[in-house]
């Protein structure tokens, strides 16, 4: 196996030949997040004495005669997973002084493959915005252009990764939130399917199959990796189950959606991107054939969005009515639409994510796995909830982010990779998704094609 330089499995490789040692690799990685972190604000919270704490035990671990699969690699984690002892905070003033009891049970397995957390990476508050910025750490800026955001909600992880300050991060994906950002800071996400990532203790109404526990890095080796340390089923967390062993099913049949079905504007640069990554797989002898999911009539988004609404009022709408200024006015509009929607509004955004599931097990009945844009844009200004104009046609705040939400709802599993740049520099993602449980499948397919791009 060839290791790019500077990615987790080469630190690692590094670290367990002898030949980097962990608290050297840790101290390293704190001294880039506090010579370059103030240009992008990715990383919200650091506490060396204890990272490098971990870096001792680690090497420990090594001198006894261990070899973790990632020895010595730094990891940000998104600051909405319980990290003991640290401060984690949601993006959220509500609980700016919160010090996590225990590890989420997705930490204490990246601390036994011999990984160092050295950071807390920013979110948008409580992961329900599409940028990333909130009232108590502010705002997050693209890796590559600090007027541009990496989008949101896992845009810390994004841009720390996009600026090289680690090799790994773990964030969180309900809606497309981690592939989004990974896809405009130009590195790797990954959404798993429903449930196999184990994911407690943590904060309440974490519980949920839509929202998963989300491994980035800048390669898909790496995501592979941390998805591999991670996985597997936990009783802290009772909907978490065991991906199921991958059956030889022969080459896959792949489906090309350049829209996935929507009547929605893609800019000229990434449909050329996306549709060239397309042509590649084809030649490299993939069965690559044009083909849209079918959605139900009115599937949307924004139709979803209820649900979401709906959430974050049950869980934060008391301290919203005591001070609604306590929260990031986006947030807090939603809650106030929360509180105020009719139960049978969110009756009808839970039965469109139903039939929104069933429309994709078909489509995935018929296709194995489906490649398309991640999103419809590249980055924008990080000032603005989305772009205003989408090839050219004036378009609404969440018309970015289209192309994701519908297979958290399906429990699919979906990778975004870089698959070029648009005209001014900026990074374009491809998605490629796959039914429940085709994990492997996708993660193989990601890593065909990451070759192929790089060719």
């Amino acid at each position: 196996m060839s290791l790019a330089p500077g990615s987790a499995l080469a630190v690692a490789d590094a670290v367990c030949r002898g030949r980097r040692r962990v608290s050297d690799v840790v101290a390293e990685a704190l001294e880039r997040i506090a010579a370059r972190d103030s240009a992008i604000n990715a990383v919200v919270t650091v506490d060396p004495d204890d990272s490098l704490r971990q870096a001792a035990a680690v090497e420990r671990r090594l001198a006894a005669g261990e070899r973790p699969a990632l020895a010595g690699v730094p990891v940000v984690v998104k600051d909405a997973v319980w990290v003991a002892g640290w401060r984690v905070t949601q993006g959220s003033r509500l609980f700016a002084d919160f010090v996590a009891p225990r590890d989420n049970v997705a930490v204490a397995r990246l601390r036994a493959a011999g990984a160092v957390v050295v950071g807390m990476a920013n979110m948008s508050e409580f992961g329900c915005k599409g940028v990333t910025s909130n009232p108590l750490h502010g705002t997050t800026r693209h890796p590559l252009d600090p007027e541009l955001t990496p989008g949101g909600s896992s845009g810390g992880c994004a841009s720390a990764l996009g600026a090289d300050l680690v090799p790994l991060a773990l964030g969180t994906d309900g809606g497309g939130s981690a592939r989004r950002p990974a896809a405009h800071a130009g590195v790797v996400g990954f959404k798993p399917s429903g449930g196999i990532l184990a994911n407690g203790p943590g904060f309440p109404g974490g519980g949920s199959l839509t929202s998963v526990l989300a491994p980035m890095a800048r390669s898909v080796a790496d995501v592979a990796a941390l998805f591999a340390a991670l996985l597997g089923g936990d009783p802290a967390d009772p909907l978490s189950v065991a991906l199921p062993a991958m059956r030889d099913a022969g080459a896959p049949r792949i489906a090309f959606a350049p829209r996935l079905g929507l009547d929605v504007p893609v800019d000229a640069d990434v449909a050329a991107a996306v549709a060239g990554a397309a042509a590649r797989l084809a030649e490299a002898g993939y069965t690559v054939v044009d083909a849209e999911p079918d959605w139900p009539d009115g599937a949307s988004e924004r139709a979803l969005m209820p649900l979401q609404w709906d959430g974050v009022a049950r869980l934060h709408g008391e301290a919203w009515r005591r001070d609604p200024a306590l929260f990031d006015p986006y947030i807090a509009d939603q809650i106030g639409r929360g509180l105020a929607q009719p139960a049978a509004d969110v009756a009808a955004a839970r039965a469109m994510a139903a039939a929104v599931a069933r429309a994709a097990d078909l489509f995935f009945a018929r296709h194995d796995l489906v490649v398309g844009p991640t999103t419809p844009c590249v980055a924008w200004r990080h000032d603005r909830l989305g772009p205003a104009e989408i090839d050219g046609r004036p378009v609404d705040d969440r018309a970015h982010a289209v192309f994701t939400p519908f297979l958290n709802h399906a429990l699919a599993s979906a990778i975004s990779i870089p698959c070029g740049v648009d005209r001014r520099g900026l990074p374009i993602g491809l998605q490629i998704a796959g039914p429940r449980f085709a994990d492997r499948r996708v993660l193989a397919l990601a890593g065909d094609a990451e070759r192929l791009l790089a060719a």
